[in-house]
């Protein structure tokens, strides 16, 4: 079989008895048609009045529409183009569309990108702007209910109308990406962001589930006091084709595209492994350290104590955020980042802090296009490929050793039951 790994594949050799189960997406068909989909959802959306009488309703003139960046792949070459026609013949002229690419705390996505993802025609005829978190105009709305202040993209001051678009996946913390995270973290300022994220440490803000989510409810409760006005968010298989879209009032439609989520990316699992073989999902996926974590969290769910997991991942941006680089360049072991972020919560810490808890408790082999030192800095152990990694482990736990595959580790999940 072959694995994704950056943009291309690798192909993996490995016996029928060695392996558990490959713990793939639930298979479903994608739309035949999702541009007649999301036009009926224009005309009768989810839990709202229609796209058209919203805008009138508001006597909205400027339209803020909020997009994914680069790490999230989005199908906008399907959303956008039936979306712009929508304004257009509601009324809402070409200049009064602004659109804005939600960061988060990531880097700014380069011209170049931002056609790549948005495609030529658009990106030259409207204006995209990068969100800045740590821009110093940021826009004050108060205190949310846990004490955490909601700093916003000014540009929301701006806008009568505001759509949010997005895919909805599992989130290893928030539960679920999609819907309110378009708002926070994607367009809040760093210090929101980061008391927002502190909680990543309680034990209910995990992948794949809300039930009782501090994470996920603060992010809920930003997003309603900002007043987004309608959302269009997607469900993707693993080549990025549409399974499901829905749009409407925020909460209810992304609500409705979870539970869909959920049945596809939830895997259920009856025993735990003494290797998971993880492929990130390949580029944007595997873009950089800070990204392919995802999998490697993903991939801990289904691995025994003591256990390994092959991560493959080709980090051709290298480890991927700038805070998170020099918490790993700044530790000698695990417990390092553990006591740091325990003393003071920093957003990209936070990552590190991921890594370094994990790697306590399983072995880690990554096979990538990081040079060995900063691998080991990881706390992780470098192969060259993953016919080493597998003579490393027939080595380890004998030639009938057992193992799970997860070829979209970014994404798929495997539960031994699935949450709330």
């Amino acid at each position: 079989m072959k694995l994704k790994y950056g943009k291309g594949k690798v192909r993996l050799l490995i016996e029928d008895k060695n392996i558990i189960k490959i713990l793939n997406l639930k298979k479903q068909k994608a739309l035949l048609n999702p541009e007649n989909s999301l036009k009926e959802l224009f005309k009768n959306p989810i839990n709202s009045s229609s796209l058209r009488d919203l805008i009138i309703q508001k006597k909205a003139k400027k339209v803020l529409i909020i997009v994914n960046d680069i790490t999230r792949p989005t199908p906008y070459e399907v959303i956008l183009p039936l979306l712009i026609d929508e304004l257009r013949q509601i009324g809402i002229k070409k200049e009064n569309i602004i659109f804005i690419i939600a960061t988060g705390i990531h880097r700014s996505n380069s011209p170049e990108e931002v056609k790549e993802i948005f495609g030529k025609d658009i990106f030259l005829n409207y204006k995209f702007i990068n969100h800045d978190c740590d821009n110093p105009n940021l826009k004050y709305l108060g205190k949310l209910k846990s004490g955490n202040e909601l700093w916003i993209n000014p540009i929301i001051s701006n806008s009568d109308f505001i759509i949010t678009t997005g895919v909805i996946v599992p989130h290893y913390f928030s539960g679920f990406s999609g819907g309110r995270k378009s708002i926070l973290p994607g367009i809040c300022g760093r210090k929101t962001i980061e008391a927002n994220h502190s909680n990543m440490v309680h034990p209910n803000a995990c992948s794949g589930n809300l039930k009782g989510n501090p994470v996920h409810q603060e992010m809920q409760e930003a997003a309603e006091k900002v007043g987004v006005d309608f959302n269009i968010n997607v469900v993707t298989n693993e080549n990025h084709e549409i399974i499901e879209i829905v749009a409407g009032e925020l909460y209810k439609s992304w609500q409705k595209g979870v539970e869909v989520c959920k049945k596809i990316y939830l895997c259920p699992i009856k025993q735990e492994a003494e290797v998971v073989i993880a492929s990130a999902g390949g580029y944007p996926k595997d873009i950089n350290v800070y990204q392919a974590q995802k999998a490697l969290n993903n991939a801990y769910q289904a691995i025994i104590p003591g256990g390994t997991i092959i991560l493959l991942a080709e980090c051709s941006e290298g480890y991927g955020e700038p805070t998170f680089e020099k918490w790993i360049e700044e530790a000698n072991i695990p417990d390092d980042i553990i006591k740091r972020l325990q003393k003071k919560f920093v957003l990209g810490g936070h990552k590190a802090y991921a890594i370094a808890k994990l790697t306590k408790e399983v072995e880690v082999i990554l096979i990538s296009s990081l040079p060995s030192d900063k691998v080991r800095k990881l706390f992780f152990i470098p192969m060259e490929d993953i016919s080493q990694a597998i003579e490393y482990i027939k080595e380890k736990y004998g030639e009938d050793f057992q193992a799970y595959i997860l070829p979209s580790g970014n994404t798929v999940v495997p539960l031994s039951s699935i949450p709330g």
